[in-house]
């Protein structure tokens, strides 16, 4: 886009910001008075608005061709300036590369061409700064959706790669005057650090500020009439009145920023009354102070700041508590790894960054170090530590060719890992992908608090208008004070925090316990539910089932039928056909797969088994009705009721040919979950596509209240769908693909850790634990949070309806109303703490 040259001085502003003739109408630094240097200049609107160089009048053109010039009438403050006239810079498109981009977006899920990304921005400075990024982006052909937090200044974007690339976004909001880049969680960090500091600093200022004032306000308040003449109170005045400017204009930023991007936005939060209250009372003080008489309120002032400050602060390390486990997940993996060059002939390493390891590269981790991507261990068995990801405190014992997870600490000997998955595909970055996407929204309970809080700062700014006239006419001299109590002693900041302060700090004790909450809904639903449903294998089994007997119906042995079935299940995931395939591989010597089988034209059939040609003859393996599609009859065989097995049948064309029973012990801790909420009221159900023999027996054992077997996926989710719409609340725990659908239909879903990723994705809660019991834990401290919250809304409700009337009837003076708002604040937060240390 190119700028109109011309040679004209700047016109006057039209903008909601102070302009000064002479400077530049985007960034608001002088122009270049150089006769050499033109002056550029962009019309906006009616008027032709000059700029500083060629990069601000290039972004202020691009504002006002996307249909945006509105953005200068809502600014509150100046942009920054753009330095240098090349809009597109060539490493933009270094990220619409596949490599780099990889690294920070992400598949959506719903489409394979989605992608999804966060990115960190720069340079938002108010609300209007949000308002211009979200418009400019929605020209964006392609780009789906895209959401940002003003408060984090997190950009969360979702765009179709065949019609849009990263470059575009990001150009996109460089032209528009901002620098975005892939989120970091280091830079994060430094940035909240930052943020810690200053409301630290604006703290202390504050606070040393308030005991001076208190100094100068003590003689006033003890001193009997006439024992202070007037000239020394007018000094003792003055002193206040320089002594509360530092607070007012510097440590009180916070909340007279966020009342006027309040106003701005026609929203009224609950930083409005703090702001009028602060507002009122300084400038009533410094109007009595100038004509010689009069009440002051600079001790008040000062004092109610430093205690509101007191309160944010305590507010943003509880918070900061609530997030620390998510915040150490971020730093789990390291950020180098010791690369093998020449392994087993030998052991040299070379040190390369965790992000370049590639699936195949063998990496040697030291006793006490940490894994630095998912991997098989190769050499070295020992133990893991993997309490971060899962919550297990004690470590894990690993052997040669197990899975090793990236974020693991190493409590052993020296250990050789290949890797299985690169850096952002790893466990670990897949947790934390889910973890940024629940943190996105809220719950319905959040939403209502925040609504409550937005009309009771109306009613709050009625009612102090109410007490000034009603004192106006009473008593003069009491309006004022009284006024200022009204709006200082209110509490909406407790109504906003009660149930977000509760939910973090609950979040945060149940992810060091290995449960991830996905969306914002499942502790408030959880409490409710009436049914909860059970799916077998994997979930009330421990999902590793062995192979029991093989009943052969034919002339051919139970080893052939075994590899067989090994090759039709030599892909598969699923817990039977990853029994099957073991136990081919066990088979002695001789007896093996030599030739080798190889199945071709495999069809998996959700719920039922697996259909594949073998050296051209067509063969299923699955469930009696599905083998007997092909078969032509019934099998009459029944299968021993000695041991809880599942019959899994292998058949062709005309033909029976055998029958594998494989057994899968039950959970420990599954008697234990079941009884828990059979003791909270709620019917506990088994849903399984296994043998109805089977499902009844397990059912049996673990005295559940019913038992459904032989249903298919779409059986069981009209089941679900069947009890929902008789007014029940479902909660659903399953494991694999099979129970993707029901899973994402329930109210809430529960997916075992170690199941199938498709499930995972739909559910609502993720055990990473692999422990049954871990839901149970959820429910109890889903009772605990809504108690807590229940709590703190009720002492929100309580101390405004009480300390507000004594303020309106003049019974608390302004310092007194300072002292109860900060105090009942700071309850509110320290009460949801409490919640991480429960279950």
């Amino acid at each position: 886009m190119s700028a109109i040259l011309v040679g004209t001085a700047a016109m006057p502003s039209d903008g909601a910001i102070p302009f000064a003739a002479g400077a530049c109408f985007h960034c608001g630094l002088p122009l270049l008075a150089d006769s050499q240097k033109p002056l550029w200049s962009v019309k906006i609107g009616a008027t032709v608005q000059s700029m500083c160089c060629p990069g601000c009048a290039a972004v202020a053109q691009a504002i006002v061709d996307s249909g945006c010039a509105d953005y200068y009438l809502t600014r509150s403050v100046f942009s920054e300036r753009v330095e240098g006239d090349g809009l597109i810079p060539p490493e933009l498109r270094l990220y619409d590369e596949e490599d780099a981009c990889r690294k920070f977006a992400t598949a959506d899920g719903s489409d394979e061409n989605l992608l999804e990304a966060s990115l960190a921005l720069d340079g938002i400075r108010c609300a209007a700064c949000v308002w211009l990024i979200e418009r400019r982006l929605a020209t964006i052909p392609g780009l789906h959706s895209a959401s940002l937090n003003v408060a984090t200044e997190r950009l969360h974007v979702r765009w179709d790669k065949t019609q849009c690339k990263p470059s575009d976004i990001l150009q996109s909001l460089l032209q528009i005057g901002y620098a975005a880049y892939p989120f970091d969680a280091v830079r994060q960090g430094e940035q909240l650090r930052s943020a810690g500091k200053r409301l630290f600093r604006q703290t202390f200022i504050a606070g040393l500020c308030m005991m001076q004032v208190m100094m100068y306000a003590a003689p006033a308040y003890f001193a009997t009439a006439g024992s202070i003449d007037h000239d020394q109170l007018q000094l003792m005045r003055w002193a206040s009145l320089l002594l509360t400017l530092p607070v007012v204009c510097y440590s009180a930023l916070p909340f007279l920023s966020g009342a006027w991007l309040g106003i701005k936005l026609r929203r009224f939060g609950m930083d409005l009354p703090v702001a009028i209250g602060i507002v009122a009372a300084f400038a009533g003080s410094a109007m009595a102070t100038l004509r010689g008489h009069g009440e002051v309120y600079f001790d008040t002032v000062a004092m109610f700041i430093f205690l509101l400050l007191c309160s944010r602060y305590l507010e943003l390390v509880a918070r900061r508590k609530a997030a620390s486990t998510l915040e150490r997940l971020q730093y789990a993996l390291p950020s180098s790894a010791a690369r093998l060059r020449d392994y087993p002939n030998a052991m040299h390493a070379d040190v390369v960054g965790a992000a370049t390891l590639g699936v195949g590269d063998l990496i040697l981790v030291k006793p006490g170090e940490a894994v630095a991507a998912d991997g098989i261990l190769l050499d070295g068995t020992g133990s893991v530590d993997v309490s971060l990801l899962t919550g297990e405190s004690k470590p894990q014992i690993c052997n040669i060719g197990d899975a090793v997870p990236g974020g693991a600490v190493n409590c052993g000997q020296a250990m050789i890992v290949r890797v299985s998955r690169v850096l952002h595909e790893s466990t670990l970055s897949a947790l934390l992908k889910l973890a940024e996407q629940a943190a996105l929204s809220k719950p319905r309970i959040a939403q209502w608090a925040d609504q409550v809080a937005a009309w009771f700062v109306v009613g709050l700014l009625l009612c102090a208008l109410l007490a000034f006239c009603a004192w106006q006419w009473l008593d003069p001299s009491r309006a004022w004070p009284i006024a200022i109590a009204v709006l200082v002693v209110s509490c909406p900041c407790a109504l906003s925090l009660a149930t977000p302060s509760a939910l973090a700090a609950a979040t945060d004790r149940l992810v060091r316990s290995g449960v991830l909450i996905l969306q914002p809904h499942v502790l408030e639903t959880l409490y409710r539910a009436t049914y909860v449903i059970f799916d077998k294998t994997g979930t009330l089994t421990k999902g590793k089932p062995a192979l029991q007997h093989i009943e052969s119906y034919g002339d051919w042995s139970a080893e052939h039928c075994l590899q067989i079935a090994a090759a039709m299940e030599v892909s598969s995931a699923h817990p039977l056909g990853v029994a099957i395939a073991g136990a081919a591989q066990m088979l002695p010597a001789g007896q093996g797969q030599a030739p080798a089988l190889l199945a071709g034209a495999v069809r998996q059939v959700a719920g039922e088994g697996v259909e594949a040609k073998i050296d051209g003859i067509l063969y299923r393996l699955g469930s009696a009705a599905f083998v007997a599609g092909i078969v032509g009859c019934a099998i009459a065989a029944t299968v021993s009721r000695e041991a809880v097995a599942t019959p899994v049948f292998l058949g062709q064309s005309g033909r029976w040919l055998a029958r594998f029973d494989l057994a899968d012990a039950i959970r420990d801790d599954a008697r234990e979950t079941v009884a828990y909420f059979q003791r909270l009221g709620k019917k506990v159900l088994l849903l399984s596509g296994d043998d109805c023999g089977v499902a009844q027996q397990v059912a049996h054992a673990l005295q559940m209240d019913g038992a459904f077997g032989e249903h298919l996926p779409a059986q069981k989710l009209a089941l679900v769908q069947d009890l929902q719409r008789r007014g029940e609340i479902v909660v659903m725990v399953g494991d694999g693909v099979n129970d993707a659908a029901v899973l994402r239909a329930a109210d809430v879903s529960f997916a075992m850790g170690a199941g199938a990723a498709l499930a995972q994705v739909h559910a609502d809660t993720v055990l990473m634990s692999d422990r049954l019991s871990a839901i149970a834990d959820t429910a109890r401290l889903g009772r605990k949070t809504m108690h807590v919250i229940r709590q703190n809304l009720a002492w929100a409700s309580v101390y405004n309806l009480l300390a507000i009337p004594a303020a309106a009837l003049g019974l608390l003076n302004p310092w007194l109303s300072a002292a109860g708002m900060s105090l009942s604040s700071a309850l509110v937060v320290v009460n949801a703490l409490r919640l991480r240390r429960e279950i």
